[in-house]
């Protein structure tokens, strides 16, 4: 694990093996990191689903692959981003699936939990970036 500081934001780091049981343990070190925040809980499933669609949907989950997060907590937005080892066709994309559907509703999920979501592609991989307002918001507004 990283940590690395600015003057106005704390950054966090850590790469984990593309194995399910990593999953928990990306949750046990967003909760460890953001323990007291009233965010925690929401930003804990934020992390297990972007976590779970990188072993399951990317390269991340074959054979020595894995997964990156970071973690940025300034006073205005907690923002939780994980790149996954891409080798897939096609980026990942926000869908809203119907109640029924078994799968296709992680990053539906996500963007109902946070306030902003951002997909950057790369020739490496994908990183998904969600953003969580304080009350305060980014630049002294409020949260929508």
């Amino acid at each position: 694990m990283h940590e690395y500081t600015s003057s106005s934001a704390r950054v966090w780091g850590l790469s984990c093996p593309g194995f399910p049981e990593e999953v928990s343990r990306a949750r046990r070190w967003t909760r460890d990191i953001l323990r007291g925040s009233p965010l925690a809980e929401d930003a804990e499933l934020i992390v297990s689903e972007l976590s779970a669609n990188a072993i399951l949907h990317t390269a991340s989950g074959q054979a020595s692959g894995t997964f990156h997060l970071a973690l940025a907590v300034s006073p205005q937005v907690i923002a939780l981003s994980v790149t996954d080892d891409g080798g897939t066709g096609t980026a990942p994309k926000v869908e809203h699936q119907d109640q029924e559907a078994e799968h296709g509703r992680g990053l539906g999920m996500v963007s109902v939990l946070a306030h902003r979501v951002v997909v950057h592609d790369s020739p490496g991989g994908h990183t998904v970036t969600a953003e969580l307002f304080t009350e305060a918001g980014p630049a002294g507004g409020h949260p929508c």
